[in-house]
Protein backbone atom coordinates (compact mmCIF):
# COMPACT_ATOMS: atom_id res chain seq x y z
CA UNK A 1 0.00 0.00 0.00
CA UNK A 2 1.47 3.55 -0.98
CA UNK A 3 1.28 6.65 1.94
CA UNK A 4 0.11 9.02 -1.31
CA UNK A 5 0.48 9.31 -4.51
CA UNK A 6 3.58 11.64 -4.64
CA UNK A 7 5.01 8.76 -2.37
CA UNK A 8 3.80 6.69 -5.43
CA UNK A 9 5.44 8.30 -7.72
CA UNK A 10 8.66 8.26 -5.86
CA UNK A 11 8.81 5.12 -5.90
CA UNK A 12 7.62 4.72 -9.17
CA UNK A 13 10.53 6.94 -10.14
CA UNK A 14 13.11 4.43 -8.83
CA UNK A 15 12.27 2.06 -11.24
CA UNK A 16 12.55 4.66 -13.76
CA UNK A 17 15.71 5.49 -13.71
CA UNK A 18 17.19 3.57 -16.79
CA UNK A 19 14.76 5.62 -19.17
CA UNK A 20 15.87 9.45 -18.32
CA UNK A 21 18.11 8.99 -21.74
CA UNK A 22 17.16 9.95 -24.54
CA UNK A 23 15.43 12.49 -22.75
CA UNK A 24 11.87 11.53 -22.08
CA UNK A 25 8.48 13.57 -21.71
CA UNK A 26 6.49 12.29 -19.03
CA UNK A 27 2.60 12.55 -19.95
CA UNK A 28 0.19 12.02 -16.90
CA UNK A 29 -3.52 11.06 -16.94
CA UNK A 30 -5.47 13.71 -14.99
CA UNK A 31 -6.27 14.46 -12.17
CA UNK A 32 -4.92 11.63 -10.06
CA UNK A 33 -1.56 10.72 -12.32
CA UNK A 34 -0.12 14.00 -12.03
CA UNK A 35 1.08 14.11 -8.46
CA UNK A 36 2.73 10.58 -9.34
CA UNK A 37 3.81 11.73 -12.77
CA UNK A 38 5.28 14.79 -11.64
CA UNK A 39 7.38 13.16 -8.54
CA UNK A 40 8.76 10.69 -11.77
CA UNK A 41 9.48 14.24 -13.92
CA UNK A 42 11.61 15.81 -11.31
CA UNK A 43 13.21 12.83 -10.74
CA UNK A 44 14.08 12.26 -14.18
CA UNK A 45 14.59 16.08 -14.86
CA UNK A 46 12.33 15.82 -17.35
CA UNK A 47 9.00 18.03 -18.73
CA UNK A 48 5.59 17.18 -17.34
CA UNK A 49 2.90 17.30 -19.56
CA UNK A 50 -0.93 15.81 -19.19
CA UNK A 51 -3.21 13.96 -21.83
CA UNK A 52 -6.81 15.15 -22.10
CA UNK A 53 -8.57 11.85 -21.84
CA UNK A 54 -11.91 10.88 -20.40
CA UNK A 55 -13.55 7.48 -19.86
CA UNK A 56 -17.05 6.52 -21.54
CA UNK A 57 -18.98 5.26 -18.41
CA UNK A 58 -21.79 2.29 -19.26
CA UNK A 59 -25.29 3.48 -18.71
CA UNK A 60 -26.67 3.74 -15.39
CA UNK A 61 -22.50 3.10 -14.15
CA UNK A 62 -20.65 5.91 -15.08
CA UNK A 63 -17.63 4.16 -13.18
CA UNK A 64 -17.91 1.10 -15.44
CA UNK A 65 -15.49 1.82 -18.25
CA UNK A 66 -17.07 1.04 -21.83
CA UNK A 67 -14.07 2.90 -23.49
CA UNK A 68 -12.55 6.42 -23.34
CA UNK A 69 -11.59 9.24 -25.60
CA UNK A 70 -8.72 11.44 -26.54
CA UNK A 71 -9.57 14.95 -28.13
CA UNK A 72 -8.30 16.62 -30.76
CA UNK A 73 -8.85 17.35 -34.78
CA UNK A 74 -9.72 13.29 -34.91
CA UNK A 75 -10.57 12.39 -31.44
CA UNK A 76 -8.74 9.22 -30.58
CA UNK A 77 -11.70 6.90 -29.61
CA UNK A 78 -11.65 3.12 -27.55
CA UNK A 79 -14.50 1.01 -27.25
CA UNK A 80 -15.01 -2.57 -25.48
CA UNK A 81 -17.42 -3.92 -27.55
CA UNK A 82 -18.17 -7.07 -24.82
CA UNK A 83 -18.80 -3.99 -22.47
CA UNK A 84 -20.69 -2.48 -25.02
CA UNK A 85 -23.12 -5.52 -25.63
CA UNK A 86 -23.39 -6.22 -22.12
CA UNK A 87 -24.51 -3.13 -21.10
CA UNK A 88 -26.80 -2.22 -23.91
CA UNK A 89 -25.09 0.94 -24.88
CA UNK A 90 -26.90 1.74 -27.49
CA UNK A 91 -25.67 4.23 -30.63
CA UNK A 92 -26.96 7.19 -29.49
CA UNK A 93 -26.02 6.48 -25.95
CA UNK A 94 -22.41 6.16 -26.79
CA UNK A 95 -22.45 9.33 -29.05
CA UNK A 96 -23.86 11.74 -26.11
CA UNK A 97 -21.19 10.23 -24.03
CA UNK A 98 -18.89 11.58 -26.41
CA UNK A 99 -20.11 14.67 -26.47
CA UNK A 100 -20.58 15.10 -22.43
CA UNK A 101 -16.71 13.93 -22.59
CA UNK A 102 -15.45 16.39 -25.13
CA UNK A 103 -17.10 19.12 -23.63
CA UNK A 104 -15.28 17.86 -20.02
CA UNK A 105 -12.17 17.71 -22.08
CA UNK A 106 -12.48 21.38 -23.52
CA UNK A 107 -13.09 22.61 -19.72
CA UNK A 108 -10.07 21.08 -18.47
CA UNK A 109 -7.98 22.52 -21.70
CA UNK A 110 -9.09 25.79 -20.98
CA UNK A 111 -8.40 25.66 -16.88
CA UNK A 112 -4.97 23.45 -17.12
CA UNK A 113 -3.16 24.48 -20.57
CA UNK A 114 -4.79 28.48 -21.19
CA UNK A 115 -3.04 30.14 -24.01
CA UNK A 116 0.22 27.60 -23.83
CA UNK A 117 1.86 25.98 -27.00
CA UNK A 118 1.73 22.44 -26.89
CA UNK A 119 5.23 20.46 -26.76
CA UNK A 120 5.43 17.57 -29.40
CA UNK A 121 5.50 13.98 -28.73
CA UNK A 122 6.41 13.49 -32.07
CA UNK A 123 9.73 10.73 -32.34
CA UNK A 124 10.20 12.09 -28.43
CA UNK A 125 11.03 8.99 -25.99
CA UNK A 126 7.42 9.25 -23.91
CA UNK A 127 6.80 7.99 -20.59
CA UNK A 128 2.48 7.67 -19.43
CA UNK A 129 1.47 7.94 -16.17
CA UNK A 130 -1.83 7.43 -13.96
CA UNK A 131 -2.38 6.46 -10.76
CA UNK A 132 -3.12 2.89 -10.97
CA UNK A 133 -5.34 0.67 -13.61
CA UNK A 134 -8.48 -0.56 -13.59
CA UNK A 135 -9.68 -1.28 -16.82
CA UNK A 136 -7.44 0.94 -18.44
CA UNK A 137 -10.08 2.28 -20.55
CA UNK A 138 -8.11 5.50 -20.43
CA UNK A 139 -4.69 4.71 -20.38
CA UNK A 140 -4.93 2.43 -23.83
CA UNK A 141 -7.01 5.68 -25.64
CA UNK A 142 -3.76 7.31 -24.18
CA UNK A 143 -1.32 5.21 -26.38
CA UNK A 144 -3.42 4.75 -29.54
CA UNK A 145 -3.14 9.07 -29.43
CA UNK A 146 0.43 9.06 -28.93
CA UNK A 147 1.52 6.00 -31.28
CA UNK A 148 -0.95 8.20 -33.95
CA UNK A 149 1.09 11.84 -33.54
CA UNK A 150 4.06 9.85 -33.83
CA UNK A 151 6.17 9.16 -30.18
CA UNK A 152 8.91 6.96 -30.73
CA UNK A 153 8.91 4.85 -28.03
CA UNK A 154 6.32 4.78 -25.03
CA UNK A 155 6.25 3.72 -21.90
CA UNK A 156 3.84 3.02 -19.65
CA UNK A 157 4.30 3.40 -16.06
CA UNK A 158 2.06 3.04 -12.94
CA UNK A 159 2.38 2.18 -9.09
CA UNK A 160 -0.66 -0.47 -9.63
CA UNK A 161 -2.97 -2.48 -11.60
CA UNK A 162 -4.18 -5.99 -12.04
CA UNK A 163 -1.95 -8.61 -13.18
CA UNK A 164 -5.13 -9.29 -16.18
CA UNK A 165 -4.38 -5.61 -16.93
CA UNK A 166 -0.77 -5.42 -16.42
CA UNK A 167 -0.12 -8.23 -18.91
CA UNK A 168 -2.38 -6.36 -21.01
CA UNK A 169 -0.52 -3.54 -21.50
CA UNK A 170 2.56 -5.55 -21.36
CA UNK A 171 1.50 -6.04 -25.47
CA UNK A 172 0.26 -2.28 -25.91
CA UNK A 173 3.18 -0.17 -24.94
CA UNK A 174 7.01 -0.51 -25.54
CA UNK A 175 7.69 -0.68 -22.54
CA UNK A 176 5.44 -1.20 -19.13
CA UNK A 177 6.29 -0.72 -15.47
CA UNK A 178 4.48 -1.29 -12.65
CA UNK A 179 5.13 -1.53 -8.88
CA UNK A 180 2.15 -4.03 -7.53
CA UNK A 181 -0.10 -6.37 -9.33
CA UNK A 182 -1.71 -7.58 -5.83
CA UNK A 183 -3.78 -10.85 -6.48
CA UNK A 184 -7.24 -9.06 -4.64
CA UNK A 185 -7.38 -6.13 -6.65
CA UNK A 186 -11.16 -4.08 -6.26
CA UNK A 187 -10.12 -0.60 -7.10
CA UNK A 188 -6.86 1.51 -7.66
CA UNK A 189 -8.03 3.43 -4.03
CA UNK A 190 -7.98 0.89 -1.48
CA UNK A 191 -3.71 0.38 -2.60
CA UNK A 192 -3.37 4.13 -1.23
CA UNK A 193 -3.74 5.04 2.28
CA UNK A 194 -4.79 9.14 1.47
CA UNK A 195 -6.61 8.54 -2.02
CA UNK A 196 -8.11 11.90 -1.79
CA UNK A 197 -9.80 13.37 -4.99
CA UNK A 198 -7.82 15.99 -6.38
CA UNK A 199 -9.36 19.58 -7.65
CA UNK A 200 -8.37 21.72 -11.03
CA UNK A 201 -6.87 24.24 -8.30
CA UNK A 202 -4.36 20.90 -7.32
CA UNK A 203 -3.90 19.95 -10.85
CA UNK A 204 -2.85 23.85 -12.00
CA UNK A 205 -0.45 24.26 -9.10
CA UNK A 206 1.27 20.84 -9.95
CA UNK A 207 1.71 22.29 -13.30
CA UNK A 208 3.15 25.71 -12.73
CA UNK A 209 5.59 24.11 -10.15
CA UNK A 210 6.91 21.45 -12.96
CA UNK A 211 7.49 24.80 -15.39
CA UNK A 212 9.18 26.52 -13.17
CA UNK A 213 11.31 23.68 -12.10
CA UNK A 214 12.04 23.50 -15.76
CA UNK A 215 12.27 26.89 -16.52
CA UNK A 216 15.38 26.95 -14.15
CA UNK A 217 17.02 24.70 -16.61
CA UNK A 218 15.97 26.26 -20.10
CA UNK A 219 14.53 23.22 -21.58
CA UNK A 220 12.88 24.55 -24.76
CA UNK A 221 10.43 21.49 -24.81
CA UNK A 222 8.75 23.01 -22.20
CA UNK A 223 5.84 25.18 -22.47
CA UNK A 224 5.18 28.69 -20.55
CA UNK A 225 2.63 26.90 -17.96
CA UNK A 226 4.48 23.09 -17.56
CA UNK A 227 1.82 21.58 -19.57
CA UNK A 228 0.38 20.74 -23.35
CA UNK A 229 -1.78 18.08 -24.55
CA UNK A 230 -1.29 15.43 -27.20
CA UNK A 231 -4.95 15.89 -27.82
CA UNK A 232 -3.69 19.47 -29.31
CA UNK A 233 -1.76 17.12 -31.83
CA UNK A 234 -4.10 14.08 -33.10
Amino acid sequence: MFEDRHAAGKALAGRLRDYSKPAPIVFALPRGGIPVAAAVAEALDAPLDVILVRKLGAPGHDELAIGAIVDGGSPTIVLYKDAVDETGASEGFIEAAKSAALSEIERRRRIFLGDASPASPAGRNIIIIDDGLATGATMEAAIDAMRKVGASHITVAVPVAPAEAAARFRRLADDFICLETPSMFWAVGQQYRNFRQLTDADVVAILKDAARRTSRRGDSTQVANGSASPSDRT
